[in-house]
């Protein structure tokens, strides 16, 4: 799929759950007045009504959205199942514990619900982690999950943590605050993990994890500034929901690094491969096997000439940045040596290197330099030459030209020979990814064609 196919599915779904919440609760609450038996409810119960319904629609509605996404890995996709699923249940804590709150006394339910909501909580947390980091089975941290679970479970027949009274009232016990330490734990491993993971490789969007532990650390600030007064739906279960979102657009954005790192990867392959090109291996492995029995010697230095080629196409598949120049520079010597070995007297090359101390994408002057022999130089009449290499520093960027006096050509039309002619696009799009180069190409029928390279300094600090 590509980027802007992404985007704008991305859009559309932010765009569809927007018109959701907008418009689903108001439209609920409308409805319902005119259904009768619970028009007293409804209008009794707007408020936590018209708070706990958008949420849920949420889950839905990104629960729907997970299912049928393509794109996320399997694991992932599990995950993100398992925290709606956890979430979903978490709101619906919140509103029964908020029912039992302000309505009849149930004691030992009301103990139950908020006992599963201290226990869920640390659970939701850990599978964020499992986002962050899917290939770590986090045993520590189910340990401490458990450990969490039991200790709250302790409520149900001592008031070590929290008991439930006769009066329907809350009273925290000395162990009230464990579910929150042990959530604190978890957000800061959460910190951690994220910072460790995507540090080195210095990627944006390692901020989103950072900025949904920002926005879980203000819900429990709120929540605690809120204390014991009941409401449908907590701070922290609305920054969870939020989150939940957050994380899934977070994993599409994965999906994008990850898709554009391997057409990039897969770009490289192709290029080096198609540098390689069967005219080239069979013309210069016959040149050697005729040097072979004519002059041994020189033979020798054409097989190791041509090893040295083939070694820098290869090696230039592993180079993701710019490269020295002189290292470009040798692997294309290399090159026109070679060549120089089958034409003899019929090819010259010149060189006219001014500076060096700068860089340029691999295999970016190679295809360059062939061009100017195969286009260029066996274009003449009689096939004979001249290539000239030269650089130059022209204040803000530097210039590297590739000049041949070949039967040069029209660089507005595009030959009819059936061929694809990516060469030439390849560079252009490997200099501007890498560098935020150019290349310019002047030529005209009869009098050569000159390639030049512009690489901007400001690429080089």
């Amino acid at each position: 799929m590509r980027r802007t196919e992404i985007k704008t599915c991305h859009r559309r779904m932010l765009l569809a759950a927007a018109f959701v919440l907008l418009t689903a609760a108001p439209m609920a609450a409308a409805r319902a007045e005119e259904m009768g038996p619970i028009k007293a409810f409804i209008n009794n119960n707007y408020l936590e009504t018209l708070g706990i319904l958008p949420a849920l629609l949420w889950l839905a509605l990104l629960a729907l959205i997970v299912h049928i996404d393509r794109y996320i890995r399997p694991d992932l996709k599990r995950t993100m199942r398992m925290i709606i699923v956890a979430v979903f249940t978490l709101v619906l804590q919140n509103y029964v514990d908020y029912r039992l709150t302000i309505g009849e006394p149930h004691q030992f339910i009301r103990t139950l619900a908020s006992i599963y909501g201290y226990a869920i909580r640390p659970v939701i947390l850990l599978f964020f982690l499992k986002v962050i980091a899917p290939q770590k089975r986090f045993r520590w941290g189910w340990a401490l999950v458990c450990i969490n679970a039991a200790v709250h479970m302790t409520a149900l027949f001592s008031p070590i943590v929290f008991e439930i009274d006769v009066n329907n009232a809350y009273l925290g016990g000395p162990l009230s605050s464990f579910c929150l330490y042990v959530s604190l734990i978890l957000l800061i491993c959460l910190f951690v993990m994220t910072i460790r993971v995507f540090k080195p490789q210095k990627r944006r969007e390692a901020w989103v994890p950072v900025a949904v532990l920002g926005l879980i650390v203000g819900s429990l600030v709120m929540d605690s500034n809120v204390g014991y007064v009941a409401q449908p739906i907590s701070y922290l279960t609305i920054a969870v929901i939020m989150s939940c979102v957050a994380y899934y657009i977070w994993l599409h954005l994965q999906f994008v690094r990850e898709h554009e790192e391997a057409l990039v990867a897969g770009q490289r392959v192709q290029l080096t491969l198609s540098q390689i090109k069967p005219h080239f291996l069979y013309n210069t492995l016959n040149a050697i096997s005729a040097l072979c029995d004519a002059d041994s010697k020189m033979a020798k230095l054409a097989v190791d000439q041509f090893a040295r080629y083939l070694r820098g196409n290869m090696s230039s598949i592993d180079q993701n940045g710019p490269i020295p120049f002189a290292q470009e520079l040798d692997h294309t010597r290399t090159y026109l040596d070679i060549e120089q070995m089958r034409f003899e007297d019929a090819l010259q090359v010149e060189y006219h290197i001014t500076c060096t101390d700068f860089s340029i994408p691999a295999l970016t002057m190679e295809p360059l330099a062939e061009n100017a022999v195969r286009h260029g130089v066996r274009g003449n009449k009689g096939g004979r030459g001249i290539v000239t290499i030269a650089t130059k520093d022209a204040g803000d960027h530097f210039e590297v030209i590739i000049t041949d006096d070949g039967p040069g050509f029209d660089p507005s039309t595009v030959p009819d020979d059936g061929k694809p002619h990516v060469g030439i696009a390849n560079v252009r799009e490997r200099l501007a990814d890498v560098c935020g180069g150019k290349l310019d190409i002047q030529s005209k029928p009869g009098e050569g064609t000159t390639a030049t390279i512009l690489l901007p300094k400001k690429q080089e600090a």
